[in-house]
């Protein structure tokens, strides 16, 4: 019998996801508490974290290390989040067309 895998279940505690990206608990308690990955909680307010929000600590990992702050990257999840949501609403709106993507004329983006 085969199980699917709930990629959005909170099943990992604190010290396990810490073991498995290399950082120190209290780095996961700090981002929570700074509001960039904040877990579940189960029923003993223990931190539970899925699989897709331990993805997201090592990115958040990765950033600070390169120096950024965690407001910083808090910000940058959150503008990641509207720009998914713009595009599918973009999609949603866009005529379906028979012309391929490579053939359609591209605007250069001048920077702001």
């Amino acid at each position: 019998m085969a199980f699917a895998f709930n990629e959005d279940a909170p099943l990992y505690a604190v010290g396990q996801v810490a073991e498995m990206l290399g950082v120190q608990p209290a780095f996961l308690r700090r981002l929570d508490v700074e509001k960039v990955v904040q877990p579940a909680r189960s029923t003993g307010q223990q931190r539970r974290y899925t699989r897709a929000e331990i993805a997201q600590v090592q990115r958040v990992s990765e950033m600070a290390a390169a120096g950024m702050s965690l407001p910083g990257i808090r910000r940058i999840l959150e503008l990641e989040v509207v720009i998914a949501d713009l595009r599918r609403q973009l999609d949603e709106l866009r005529p379906r067309s028979t012309v391929d993507d490579d053939e359609r004329p591209t605007k250069a983006i001048k920077d702001a």
